[in-house]
């Protein structure tokens, strides 16, 4: 891999998800009382806490997509 490539493969297929998808991070992390750093590095961070917020935003995103193909309007947080 050259300078500058990242190896992760979690593109997003719809960039302007990224701030919704920052900012559900951050609103996960508060309701379950996770202090995310303000550097962004999450190697302090105890594997823990960061499963826990990805896997509360896995069952929220479910969740959305579950309310959307339902037909229910909105959703609720």
């Amino acid at each position: 891999m050259g300078a500058g490539q990242s190896r992760s493969s979690n593109t997003l297929v719809v960039q302007q998800a990224s701030s919704a998808l920052d900012q559900l991070k951050y609103e996960v992390a508060q309701e379950l009382g996770i202090q995310i750093p303000q550097d962004g590095y999450y190697g302090y961070m105890a594997t823990r806490d960061t499963g826990a917020i990805g896997g509360h935003i896995t069952r929220r995103l479910v969740q959305i997509a579950e309310q959307q193909l339902s037909g229910q309007s909105g959703f609720s947080r």
